[in-house]
């Protein structure tokens, strides 16, 4: 039994598919080339609140942090091996009652909950942060590793993507769970603060997707309320060359943001809040952003940081799925995810003039084998690879820039999540050897698979 699980483990398609189909697949590293990878070790959340864990390049299982949960997300590792994230689900919001700091001894060391008094029938009112999808410390503009940044473990600001309900009958009839942004001090008072339905009239819609978003604002029951923008990322936009060319929109204080429903990026002018840079809602807007080709329910998107290769682009995991408002038609009758697309791509793009600089995806007609149509993300690393996290299916693989997959492995933790099984990863981060000094660096053993066309499953093992 031993044996198989090993051989299992090995076994995987030497093209960038995905685990979608068979219910029998492999599981932990599945491709590993010590001498092409940047090696070091990665964090990840699981699915239905079983918290973050940190594996090895071989997918040893280093530490795991139940005191988080999956939901809010991300979870990162700070210097010195602090781990920041959400605590505890409101459910069923996807948001955290807390956003605490835990040393490697289990114990908190840093917490903030008071972005709302939060008053629900039935239940005595608690403070909350009521963050989701997005946090960024001071020192790290966009939460990952950069030899010319670091985050700051004690001291220093927080910048957090949290929801508060709104009524906006201009924007729509009925409540909507509207995206927040603050940034905090390290003793939690509010230094900044940012509503998204302020600012509608920046975003880029056309007057039939307001119409649609009026009458059908992503409204569901279980939350009393219409999650209209889905905001799932919000990131400093760093110290960069374009702005030290002399382009004010790209100041470092500036924040820029993702709507997954309606399928735009934008920056956000600090203090002031303004939108100054837009990619979206409709990339048929512009040539170049015709060139690019439409970019749906997108996550993650940030500009590279300085010292890494690439800096100063756009990465960003185009999710493709249903996404966008506004354009009706026999599928989408109330012009709610009116545009749809069956893979994913992740795209590096010059923020300036919308040029495609690199993409990773697959072509032709088994372009579907890459996709995730929700979750995901993307991290330069400092060799010029990048580690990609094909979030709906778990699985996280870092690629050459020739495209060439020098580490692969497939999440092996599951939840049950509405009779179907799941072993989805919201985020993944690569940090290096030294961010946790508790450990020894472990042993780099490389990873070679089997060949498929030859493996077979022996029959009889149990």
């Amino acid at each position: 039994m031993k044996r198989l699980l090993i051989v299992l483990a090995l076994l995987l398609l030497s093209s960038a598919t995905p685990f979608t189909s068979p219910s029998i697949y492999p599981t932990g590293t599945t491709i590993y080339d010590p001498a092409k990878a940047w090696n070091g070790y990665t964090v990840f959340d699981t699915p239905n609140q079983q918290g973050a864990v940190l594996i090895d390049m071989n997918g040893n299982l280093l530490r795991r942090w139940p005191e988080v949960a999956a939901a809010p997300g991300p979870f990162r590792l700070m210097p010195g091996g602090d781990l920041v994230g959400g605590s505890s689900q409101r459910k069923p919001h996807q948001e955290a009652i807390a956003l605490l700091q835990i040393n490697w001894k289990g114990e908190v060391v840093w917490k903030f909950d008071r972005t709302e008094l939060v008053e629900e029938a039935g239940k005595p009112s608690t403070w909350m942060a009521r963050q989701h999808h997005d946090w960024q410390r001071e020192g790290s503009a966009v939460g990952y590793y950069a030899p010319d940044s670091r985050p700051m473990t004690t001291g220093g600001r927080t910048l957090i993507l949290t929801h508060k309900n709104v009524m906006r009958p201009e924007i729509s009839d009925k409540l909507l769970e509207d995206d927040r942004l603050i940034e905090v001090g390290w003793d939690g008072t509010i230094l900044w603060d940012w509503l998204a339905s302020d600012h509608v009239d920046g975003f880029g819609f056309s007057d039939s997707a307001r119409n649609a978003i009026h009458r059908f604002p992503t409204y569901t029951d279980a939350r009393g309320s219409g999650d209209w923008l889905h905001v799932n990322a919000a990131a400093y936009v760093g110290p960069n060359k374009w702005y030290d060319a002399g382009d004010p929109r790209f100041k470092p204080d500036n924040v820029l943001i993702s709507s997954r429903n309606a399928s735009f990026m934008a920056i956000i002018d600090r203090p002031g809040g303004n939108v100054v840079w837009r990619m979206g809602p409709d990339y048929r807007e512009t040539k170049p952003l015709r060139t690019l080709g439409q970019i749906l329910g997108q996550h993650n998107p940030h500009l590279i940081p300085k010292g890494l290769p690439g800096a100063g682009n756009l990465l960003v995991f185009d999710n493709g799925g249903g996404s966008g408002y506004g354009y009706d038609n026999p599928v989408a009758p109330t012009g709610m995810n009116s545009v749809a697309r069956i893979d994913s791509r992740v795209l590096e793009i010059n923020p300036v003039t919308f040029e495609k600089i690199w993409e990773y995806s697959i072509g032709g007609q088994e372009r579907f084998l890459f996709a995730s149509h929700y979750v995901s993300s993307a991290q330069r690393l400092p060799n010029g690879n990048t580690l990609i996290d094909e979030g709906a299916d778990g699985r996280i693989f870092e690629v050459t820039a020739a495209k060439e997959i020098v580490w692969e492995y497939v999440n092996p933790y599951f939840a049950i999540e509405n009779g179907s099984r799941t072993n989805r990863v919201y985020r993944a981060q690569r940090v290096p050897y030294d961010w946790v000094p508790q450990l020894q660096k472990p042993a780099e053993r490389a990873v070679r698979p089997p060949d498929i066309s030859t493996f077979r499953v022996p029959p009889g093992q149990h």
